[in-house]
């Protein structure tokens, strides 16, 4: 109590000059007009902007649920979609409804690790074996695709991004309808731009031309967006060209992915695989 009534003693002239210096203002703005006019512009407008940055900051704050509610909302479409269906030979007589017979599941999922620097890139999902993931699915982003799974345990599954030298995606032309491999070869490492090999020199190729998935595997379904032709060049002393491609994910910014299960991947497989044995 003694150190209170030191410390009002010590200060006391200063409290004293700013509530005469509050009574004063206050006098001024209740009995001009024009000053209260002022003050309350510069009030207004002061709090304007504060509630603007608490606003900004408690967006930032429910960032998380609004892209975890935008990765379930999409999951849902993209299972809708009628690639994710196939359609049985009309000549066997199946009957089916309208979008036909459901081949691909889509599996909304949380990255939780990931790389893009390195020569052998990958980067790692919440999401595993319990939740139906499984080695050799394809995973894709929001804008295009992203790789294939290659570990799985219980709760998570390691995922071989395009950035990675062992990487190859069956690829499609859709102008042309000519199919190659895309593949990342860059020297040094670039996580924007890929290569698509095995495209003749004869057939017209250009610039912008988009790049897809050609469904020619049981990872990817036909007409996912891969990239699009950032450049062109005849191959030396060769019937292909060189072409780059700029990819059409962003490795960089990747929060949520969409794993996709192929329902007859495995039929697929046993099937081409007692060919190769033959």
């Amino acid at each position: 109590m003694q150190n209170l009534i030191t410390f009002l003693r010590r200060y006391f002239n200063f409290f004293l000059l700013i509530v005469l210096e509050i009574i004063c203002l206050s006098l001024v703005f209740n009995s001009r007009e024009y000053q209260q006019t002022v003050w309350l512009h510069s009030a207004n407008k002061l709090t304007g902007k504060l509630f603007q940055k608490v606003n900004g900051i408690s967006q930032y704050i429910d960032l998380k649920s609004v892209n975890k509610h935008l990765n379930e909302q999409n999951t849902a479409l993209l299972n809708q979609l009628p690639a994710a269906f196939s359609f049985p030979d009309t000549t066997s007589g199946v009957k089916v409804d309208s979008l036909g017979q459901r081949q691909f599941l889509y599996f909304g999922a949380r990255v939780v690790n990931n790389s893009v620097s390195q020569l052998y890139n990958y980067l790692t999902i919440h999401r595993g074996r319990n939740q139906e993931i499984e080695v050799g699915m394809g995973v894709i982003g929001a804008h295009g695709i992203v790789g294939v799974v290659r570990n799985v345990s219980d709760n998570y599954a390691v995922v071989m991004t395009l950035l990675n030298r062992k990487a190859r995606v069956s690829a499609l032309l859709p102008r042309s309808g000519n199919f190659g491999s895309v593949v990342w070869q860059n020297t040094p490492p670039d996580p924007h731009y890929g290569q698509l090999l095995d495209i003749p020199s004869n057939i017209p190729v250009r610039k912008g031309d988009s790049v897809l998935t050609s469904g020619y595997s049981a990872i990817f379904p036909r007409g996912l967006v891969i990239g699009q032709v950032s450049d062109v060049q005849p191959a030396e002393g060769g019937s292909f060209y060189q072409i780059d491609l700029k990819f059409a994910a962003d490795f960089q910014s990747l929060q949520y992915v969409y794993v996709i299960k192929n329902l007859n991947a495995e039929e697929q497989r046993e099937v081409e695989k007692k060919v190769e044995h033959e």
